[in-house]
């Protein structure tokens, strides 16, 4: 940190960098936008993230206050204890405030700053939250999670929490969007689906669901998307046997369960899992799969009516 041929930098802060504070996606969104404009103008500059976002910093602890001469504050309300701090230990900084809601325009928290470019305000005409204009972002997959941590009629085969923690803590090193969901059904709960084709109309949108149930194969299979499956039994029961009557391979045994084998069908998935997916989503709805209710009419000593 510190001067740059001869120059010194901008610090630039918003409440991703307080400790209490909370980084969301429309502040860090933001921040791009600044960042952009601030390359644009060759502007040498530094982030400070708070230490439970982000551990490598910088943080505030790390900075020379003196080292700065400006101090940029993105997004949010410029509000309270935290911001009123910025302007006495950078009071030295020429202080501006951008894409900011000025709640009390009297506060010392706005009053401390040179310039304030709001983003709303009383008596203000408002501007678009600088988030909208953020550069374009790369696509990341879209992950359905369906697991378990029930089926205790498996007794000492169980390796649910096992499978869970390894499959979980896998899933948050990768970059991608991860949708925790539910196979069961509450037409009273608004977090959950009530009906069956809720549940489908989610995961035909997604890319790839990531399960250790069987019937989180079977429905991301149903709806044409690919999924990367754990039997959470040790020696393998009905998700291994499931997995095998669709014809799916991207399946791990509890006791095999690692990060290659999981990267491994992750690439699978994504790729030409897509169309295995689609093929076998298709073979449900035309019917070529035998399945335990052909044979239900004979068991019930039924006569099937002729078509039609």
């Amino acid at each position: 940190m510190g001067t740059v041929r001869g120059r010194r930098r901008i610090v630039v802060t918003g409440w991703f960098s307080f400790l209490d504070g909370e980084a969301t996606a429309g502040d860090v969104l933001a921040l791009h936008r600044v960042e952009e404009v601030l390359r644009g103008a060759g502007a040498a500059y530094d982030v400070v993230w708070s230490p439970g976002f982000r551990a490598g910093g910088p943080h505030f602890e790390d900075l020379d206050p003196a080292a700065y001469a400006q101090l940029v504050f993105v997004c949010g309300p410029v509000h309270g204890r935290q911001v009123e701090e910025l302007h006495r230990r950078f009071a030295h900084c020429v202080r501006v405030a951008v894409g900011v809601s000025v709640v009390d325009a009297g506060s010392p928290a706005v009053t401390g700053f040179d310039r304030v470019l709001v983003r709303d305000a009383p008596g203000a005409e408002p501007t678009a939250d600088l988030a909208a204009r953020a550069p374009a972002l790369p696509a990341r997959p879209v992950a359905g999670v369906i697991l378990t941590h029930g089926q205790h009629e498996y007794g000492r085969r169980r390796r649910h929490g096992r499978v869970a923690a390894a499959v979980t803590r896998w899933l948050a090193g990768k970059d991608c969007a991860r949708l925790e969901l539910e196979t069961r059904l509450d037409a009273h709960d608004w977090r959950l689906c009530a009906t069956p084709a809720q549940l489908q109309a989610v995961l035909a949108r997604l890319d790839v669901v990531v399960t250790d149930r069987l019937h989180g194969l079977v429905l991301a299979l149903r709806a044409g998307t690919p999924a990367l499956a754990v039997d959470p039994v040790e020696g393998g029961a009905k998700v291994t046997a499931q997995a095998r009557a669709c014809g799916w391979p991207a399946l791990l045994a509890a006791e095999e369960l690692d990060a290659a084998g999981l990267e491994r069908w992750w690439g699978w998935c994504l790729g030409e899992g897509r169309e295995r997916a689609r093929r076998i989503a298709e073979g449900f709805r035309t019917g070529p799969r035998p399945d335990s209710a052909d044979g239900l009419a004979e068991a019930l000593g039924l006569e099937p009516r002729p078509a039609g």
